[in-house]
């Protein structure tokens, strides 16, 4: 009983990750998915990231916020 129920859970787990990494490729933009991956896998800050690209940390944050509106969006159905 106890496997059945570690195997269910790491499918769930592993089909979650794979519905994430669709909706990252598909439905955000390149720059959204750079910014994401930036500060969610690479522990950057806005601050880094935005003088890293010559932007201003607002622009970092919002484009921040808009690809994790869209991922709830996308990961909600």
């Amino acid at each position: 009983m106890e496997n059945t129920l570690c195997d269910r859970s790491c499918f769930n787990r592993e089909a979650a990750l794979d519905r994430m990494r669709q909706v990252m490729c598909n439905e955000l933009t390149d720059w959204q998915r750079e910014v994401l991956q930036a500060v969610y896998f690479e522990g950057k800050t806005q601050a880094e990231l935005a003088n890293e690209y010559g932007k201003n940390r607002s622009t970092i944050c919002r484009t921040l916020r808009r690809a994790e509106d869209r991922l709830r969006r996308f990961l909600k159905y």
